[in-house]
């Protein structure tokens, strides 16, 4: 069975930094896609970042380019967000996901298996 599990978020002041961590087990780690999302109280949820199987290609979302990184380790069987410069409107429960079939979107629909989330609050 597969389970991700999410670490590493926490309350900063604007301009920190936090590195978000996702640990998968019950699953072949390369392969397939993987994303981070996020969530803000009564909003929808927003794909922010993903990347390809190996970590070859990573795509980000226009509001976080420059500032934010996805990277993975296979031999740990880790996602990571390393969020940098963050900005009060980065605030949400951040969420780590896997695409089996790398449909290569942002979609949520799209993504079969899901973290429980951390949350991430930045304070102006």
């Amino acid at each position: 069975q597969v389970q991700l599990v999410e670490s590493g978020g926490g309350s900063v002041q604007a301009g920190g930094s936090l590195r978000l961590s996702c640990v998968a087990s019950g699953y072949t780690y390369w392969g397939h896609c993987m994303g981070w999302f996020r969530q803000a109280p009564g909003k929808e949820r927003e794909g922010v970042a993903r990347i390809s199987p190996g970590g070859g290609s990573t795509y980000y979302i226009d509001s976080v380019k420059g500032r934010f990184t996805i990277s993975q380790d296979n031999a740990k069987n880790t996602l990571y967000l390393q969020m940098n410069s963050l900005k009060p409107e980065d605030t949400g429960m951040y969420y780590c996901a896997i695409d089996l079939w790398c449909r290569s979107t942002y979609r949520a629909a799209d993504y079969n298996y899901w973290g429980q989330g951390t949350q991430v609050t930045v304070s102006s």
